[in-house]
């Protein structure tokens, strides 16, 4: 630090000890939210901090940088934007080169690169192993997007763009963390090790492969991931549950030509139809999925997990409104969170056949087909429950048409111990910025690596999450509001602090 920013900071420090004494001393300042304040908590009491202070002295700058980082489309699904991928690993190796690091550096795979960098302060101390993903989803339907999904912009406290919440505004939370003590010259409390892959969103074949060949390189006491959710708008949580995945494909094909249905049908059978009386014998009505075996593996919810999920802030009329419904649907014998975090789903998630543009075409179409994903809770495993689902839509086709059935990607489920002292730092951490005791949920979603992590480093993950459920991640107007970015990178701050004494 050059002597003009210490005077600045200085300056700064002085003007904020006397706002200090004024927060403490006046009710309506004590009612003011607490992320407006450089303050932090260390065993509820409030003291000042060069690190704390650096963040919000910086965070226009860090918007700016992550605004950069968001306006490059690193679309991993379409090969057309190889080069923006290769672009944006190169972004955060450029931000890892101005930091006072060890090692930063790119490892090329036979996808898309990984960045690395470590910095080792003490063998002594714990090791946090920093995840994150630079690539993106494609941002597809481009006409509901109410701003360009490339061109970042703020609207009503939130950042909008593709990318904003998954996972690059989360990720991005550690690096400005690390970057505000090596700033202010204090020392980093742990070591810590990056690594960012851009094939997250293609069910990241590569990155497994670079861990088991570099176990000695990645390992940790830890592995610290932003790619989750808070429970609900100020009110932290950690994810100590994530499902797991199975997605499978399927195709069905009868004659060898789309036909004239008034010439054709009632003499052929349609493929069209054949899928539809397909997927609808996968579940019956009671939402119960149909696949023999499917179950058996199953870990079911104890009374403690049900009772806690009743603990959870949740309003079920509020959700439906969110959402445009009328109602919810879903397994008979759960409620709604149980059903989206704690219960396996089996889910249509695209469907073709026949004619599809403007006006009619009476055609009966040659080809169907539909993506169907599971989402797997423990103990069921990916490649089981994709095998099952495979010889069952087999054993139910009729032999009027040809059913193939392809496996895409899965990945494990995974649970974080709730006693591990990782998890109690970062609960502390989270305290500490949000004033709020924060929730420790099961989330729906997957994060196949999670379960990775575990089996090939035995390390076990912190999901610290600052996004929100209605970030529209994966959708048009994805979003991330823009004090969660600066709380996050408070929190992070905060969790590197605190985990020393609790290790």
């Amino acid at each position: 630090m050059d002597s003009q920013q210490r005077d600045t900071y200085t300056l700064t420090n002085t003007i904020l000890r006397i706002l200090y004494c004024v927060f403490i001393y006046s009710n309506e300042l004590r009612n003011t939210q607490l992320d407006n304040f450089p303050i932090r908590t260390n065993h509820n009491h409030f003291i000042m901090s060069e690190v704390a202070d650096y963040i919000d002295i910086n965070k226009e700058q860090f918007k700016h940088e992550l605004f950069d980082f968001l306006r490059i489309p690193s679309i991993s699904t379409d090969s057309e934007y190889k080069n923006e991928v290769i672009d944006a690993a190169n972004f955060l190796l450029d931000k890892l080169n101005n930091l006072d690091l060890d090692r930063a550096e790119v490892f090329e795979t036979n996808g898309n690169p990984i960045v690395y960098g470590e910095l080792i302060t003490d063998e002594s101390k714990p090791t946090v192993l920093v995840y994150g993903h630079y690539d993106v989803q494609p941002p597809d339907p481009m006409d509901l997007w109410e701003t360009p999904p490339f061109d970042p912009k703020v609207r009503d406290g939130d950042i909008y763009a593709r990318g904003a919440s998954d996972d690059k505004g989360q990720s991005f939370t550690h690096v400005k963390a690390l970057e505000a003590y090596q700033k202010t010259g204090t020392d980093f409390p742990v070591n810590i090790k990056f690594i960012f892959e851009g094939e997250e969103e293609i069910g990241s074949p590569n990155l497994v492969p670079f861990i088991e060949e570099h176990k000695d390189l990645l390992e940790c006491d830890m592995v610290l991931i932003s790619d989750t959710a808070m429970f609900a708008e100020d009110t932290p949580s950690i994810t100590y549950g994530l499902r797991g995945l199975a997605y499978m494909e399927i195709n069905v094909q009868g004659p060898n030509r789309d036909l004239h249905s008034g010439v054709y049908g009632g003499a052929v059978d349609n493929p069209a139809n054949v899928l539809c009386e397909i997927i609808a014998q996968l579940k019956d009505e009671d939402g119960v999925i149909q696949i023999d075996g499917f179950y058996d593996d199953v870990v079911e919810l104890t009374e403690d997990d049900r009772e806690a999920y009743s603990k959870l802030p949740f309003d079920e009329e509020e959700y439906k409104e969110k959402l445009g419904l009328k109602a919810l649907k879903g397994e008979k014998g759960y409620n709604t969170l149980e059903r989206t975090s704690a219960r396996p789903t089996l889910d249509v998630n695209g469907m073709w056949s026949g004619y599809q543009g403007e006006g009619a075409k009476t055609v009966l179409p040659a080809k169907a087909g539909a993506k169907v994903s599971m989402r797997l809770v423990p103990d069921q495993d990916p490649k089981k429950i994709a095998k099952l689902f495979k010889e069952h839509v087999e054993s139910i086709a009729p032999d009027t048409v040809t059913v193939e059935v392809n496996e895409h990607h899965g990945g494990h489920p995974a649970i974080t111990d709730l006693t591990f002292y990782g998890l109690q730092a970062a609960a502390d951490a989270f305290e500490a910025v949000y004033d709020k005791e924060p929730f420790f949920t099961r989330e729906g979603g997957s994060i196949p690596i999670v379960a990775d992590f575990q089996k090939i480093l035995g390390a076990q993950s912190i999901l610290m999450g600052f996004g929100l459920n209605s970030d529209a991640i994966h959708s048009p107007n994805e979003k991330f509001a823009l004090k969660d970015f600066y709380r996050g990178i408070h929190t992070s701050a905060k969790f590197f602090e605190l985990l020393p004494d609790y290790s």
